[in-house]
């Protein structure tokens, strides 16, 4: 469990990284948010290195068809 402050940040960093994905793509938003706490849990907490995360996450992450 995060405290309140580092779950802002992870809060914070989820919505810039995913500011141009549309809410409806809740798979790409779902993978990237795993990334991010995965990261914060392994130590991971400057907001640079989520950023990071979080970006290569949505690189990768799944897409609907259209």
């Amino acid at each position: 469990m995060f405290d309140t402050e580092t779950t802002a940040l992870l809060r914070a960093v989820l919505d810039e990284v995913c500011e141009s994905v549309s809410h409806r793509e809740i798979g790409a938003r779902t993978h990237v948010a795993s990334k991010i706490l995965e990261a914060a849990t392994r130590g991971e907490v400057s907001v640079d290195g989520l950023r990071q995360v979080g970006r290569d996450a949505l690189s990768r992450a799944p897409t609907m068809w259209r």
